[in-house]
This record gives structure tokens, C-alpha cells and sequence, in this order.
């Protein structure tokens, strides 16, 4: 089974409840305040029976939003906005930390060609854009770009769909299988680089690109924008350092490469050797991964994960402190 991320589970779990008879409810974070779990743009559908998938807050929201639709005490015209915790009292009682608050939209959803559309784009790795009137309910689905993100405003809500970020893997071996597979559920759009044949054969991952072209090139077609990450699995330095002399010179956002301290080291000096500047070098992450005395690949690929997921909270944080300063 291939896996695109928690935003197409959820969808794909609305699209089937509507062609078994059920009426499928979306609930999407609008916003959030203080610490709310879960980040706007966060998922989760319901139905009448009180099955639901997905989550929006980890705590006790989801109980009491799904009686209430169970209950019918929700409007079934348009769509309908709810706040949770608005007071100390019903952050506690609702699970949310103190001081939090989320504001939540709900639709009910119908046009199960639409959900087709948008399900079919995401598992072609395309990216787009779902728009709702917050008006009329009227929703509408267009193209999108990997920069765009979650938009909620007094007029509509926009919620982009499909792997924003491109995850490229330079070697198909036993640790890009596990990276791979934790990246798919984190919602990457996962491209993996071997241009041995013999590992490329034994490539077995669904939801992954295959790709034999050198790491070079590979480097120059898929990371040519900021939201794209560079991982060099092979421990062979005739691939992965020519992945990394593109890659330290791209617009990638995340750069790393396995191998000993000392091994990272040399690796370096090389690099610097090809005319790599020291500034350049600052950004390759090596060894790659947090330090969590991890030994197998599985332990690898959760530390690998874990800082790029790190990094790209750091980063979403401060874009975030820099828009509410302007």
C-alpha cells in the first residue's frame, strides 16, 4: 500500500465513507493560540456514527465535536466555524494546555468527484490548492506551488494538497529504505537516486521515485528551490560527494551525508578541495542525524527524520514571529 501522508488518509477515508451511504463532516484548524496540539491546517473527517479519522486537537475536542455532529447539534447548510477554549475553564475541561485555543471549520462534505480529483493529484505528486468560501461554502480546487501555504482569512480558506517538500535520497540501500518510508508519512514527496544497478533492482519502496541518473543531476532537477532536502546514504564518496558539491550550492534547505566523524571530516576537506567555500560547508549536516546513540538503520532514520523535522520547526517558527512583526 502506498502512503501519501495523514491529509490523503483523511480524504481517502471521506471518499470512501460517501460511496458506502455515510455523510462525511471535514473539520480543519483555522487557527490556533497559545498551545494548541495541532497546527492550522490540521485534518480530521467524522461521521454520523461517531467514526473518525485524523485529529485536530489530541486532546478531548475530538470527543465532543463528534457527539455534537452525531446529535445533528451542528448546521448542515454551508459550513459552520466553532471555537474550543476560548476561556481557561474550556481549555482544561476540552484538553487543550492552559491558555490554548482553536478555532475549527466544519463541512460537510458531498462531491465525491472533487475528492476524487484532488485524491487522484496527490497520488501523482501534484500540488493543489483547495479553496472555500467561507461565505457561500463554495469550494473550488486549483493548481498550487510548493511556497504557497495555509491561508485563512474573513473572506475564504486556503489549504494547499501534496508533497510541498522534495526529500531526494542519493542510494538505494537498506537505510534510504527506512528513511523513505518515515518521510512518506511525514508527507514528503520522496526521490531516490542509485545509479548502481544492482541496488536499484532491489528497490521496493511504493510511493518513491526511482531514478538511475548520476546524483549530480539528480541534485539539479529536483532541488532547485528552498524546500528541498539532500540525504547521501551511500557511504561511497564517488556518489555522494558529487550529490553534495550541488547540492552545498543549491537552494536546498537540508543537507546531510552519513559516515564517521572522521569520515565527515575528510569529506570536507574534499568538498573544499572542489571549491567549496567554508560558509557553503556550515550548511552540510555530518554525520547527519541527532545525536541518540542510534545504531541500526531504523534508529538512523528516526534521528535523520528528527532533525530535518527540527530544523523545519525552527525555520516555520521564525517565518511566523517575522509576518506577525510586519
Amino acid at each position: 500500500m502506498q502512503y501519501y501522508g495523514s491529509d490523503h488518509e483523511v480524504l481517502q477515508a471521506a471518499y470512501d465513507w460517501l460511496q458506502q451511504g455515510h455523510e462525511p463532516a471535514l473539520v480543519t484548524v483555522l487557527k490556533t493560540w497559545g498551545s494548541s496540539p495541532r497546527p492550522a491546517g490540521s485534518l480530521m473527517v467524522m461521521r454520523r456514527d461517531g467514526v473518525l479519522t485524523g485529529s485536530v486537537s489530541g486532546g478531548c475536542v475530538e470527543e465532543d465535536l463528534v457527539q455534537r455532529y452525531v446529535d445533528r447539534q451542528l448546521s448542515d447548510s454551508y459550513l459552520t466555524c466553532i471555537d474550543y477554549g476560548v476561556n481557561r475553564e474550556d481549555a482544561t475541561r476540552f484538553g487543550l494546555p492552559c491558555g490554548g485555543r482553536l478555532e475549527l471549520m466544519v463541512e460537510q462534505l458531498n462531491d465525491i468527484e472533487q475528492l476524487h480529483q484532488l485524491l487522484d493529484a496527490m497520488q501523482q505528486q501534484q500540488l493543489m490548492a483547495r479553496h472555500v468560501e467561507l461565505q457561500t461554502g463554495k469550494v473550488s480546487l486549483e493548481d498550487a506551488r510548493a511556497e504557497q501555504d495555509f491561508v485563512c482569512t474573513n473572506i475564504y480558506v486556503r489549504k494547499i494538497f501534496g508533497p510541498q517538500w522534495n526529500m531526494v535520497l542519493i542510494g538505494a540501500g537498506h537505510l534510504s529504505q527506512y528513511v523513505s518510508q518515515m518521510a512518506l508519512m511525514l508527507g514528503y514527496r520522496v526521490i531516490v537516486c542509485d545509479p548502481r544497478e544492482e541496488y536499484a533492482q532491489a528497490w521496493q519502496v511504493e510511493g518513491t521515485e526511482l531514478i538511475t541518473i548520476m546524483p549530480d543531476d539528480a541534485v539539479q532537477k529536483y532541488c532547485q528551490q528552498a524546500r528541498s532536502i539532500v540525504l547521501a546514504l551511500t557511504h561511497d564518496p564517488k556518489l555522494d560527494d558529487m550529490a553534495l558539491l550541488d547540492a552545498l550550492q543549491s537552494a536546498a534547505f537540508y543537507i546531510g551525508a552519513i559516515g564517521s566523524r572522521r569520515n565527515c571530516e575528510l569529506r570536507r576537506q574534499r568538498l573544499k578541495d572542489l571549491g567549496v567555500s567554508t560558509a557553503q560547508l556550515q550548511g552540510l549536516h555530518a554525520p547527519v542525524g541527532l545525536a541518540i546513540g542510534s545504531h541500526t538503520p531504523a534508529e538512523i532514520a528516526v534521528s535523520v527524520l528528527a532533525e530535518i523535522t527540527q530544523q523545519r520547526n525552527v525555520l516555520e517558527q521564525s517565518e511566523k514571529q517575522t509576518v506577525s512583526i510586519v
